[in-house]
């Protein structure tokens, strides 16, 4: 194929962001998180303490906010914001950013024409569903709460954040019921996506799954 799109969806905590890096570097293409551009307007909304639950200044902020995505960097009006994105304020409050309708709207333009031109594995929430459903290869990435729960909370204790595991799986299912259950373009498998369950499987492993199904159809 002279381009290929490859879309990844799942849930919080499956590990389709390090899989779609892994994937984007093996395969020479651009890799492209979605997530990281809603975390970006919500990084923004918490330094201007907005509260997530007024949509229309949420919308506002948008409109007033520059977000682009390029050489596997997320730029939130100019400046890289790679690390700031992933506290664990941002993971809490992402989701109830992400559910507002003209937000998704507004960012899911940008995503489109980042892959009309050129080749890309795109991972997030309604990819394959929405965002690009004409993908080459579609896959859903998924694991256990538990399994999700215990890498998240592993990777927070590493930052020195003090929380529980308890909390975190709390958050992860608050987090999934958010994304399942919103109005406008929510998680879903879609009916042409292969499946991949990463519990109890190395990342390395989840890659080569991956790869092998995507090389046996080019």
């Amino acid at each position: 194929m002279d381009k290929i799109v490859i879309a990844i969806d799942g849930p919080a905590g499956a590990g389709k962001s390090t899989i779609a890096k892994i994937i984007a570097k093996k395969l020479n293409i651009n890799y492209v998180d979605t997530g990281a551009m809603y975390r970006a307007l919500t990084l923004k909304a918490l330094k201007n303490n907005i509260d997530f639950n007024d949509k229309n200044s949420l919308i506002s902020l948008l409109d007033k906010t520059d977000i682009d995505y390029y050489d596997n960097h997320i730029y939130l009006d100019g400046k890289i914001v790679d690390n700031e994105i992933r506290s664990n304020e941002v993971s809490k409050n992402v989701s109830k950013v992400a559910r507002i309708k003209e937000i998704r709207i507004k960012l899911v333009e940008i995503q489109r024409k980042i892959a009309s031109n050129k080749s890309v594995i795109m991972d997030g929430r309604d990819i394959g569903s929405h965002v690009l459903p004409n993908a080459d290869f579609k896959f859903y990435v998924t694991a256990s709460v538990d399994e999700r729960s215990h890498r998240r909370y592993k990777e927070l204790i590493s930052k020195n954040v003090e929380i529980s595991l308890k909390q975190v799986k709390e958050e992860i299912k608050q987090r999934d019921e958010i994304d399942k259950s919103r109005e406008f373009s929510p998680l879903i498998k879609s009916e042409d996506a292969i499946l991949i369950d990463t519990t109890r499987k190395t990342v390395e492993e989840s890659v080569n799954e991956i790869l092998n199904i995507i090389k046996k159809g080019m």
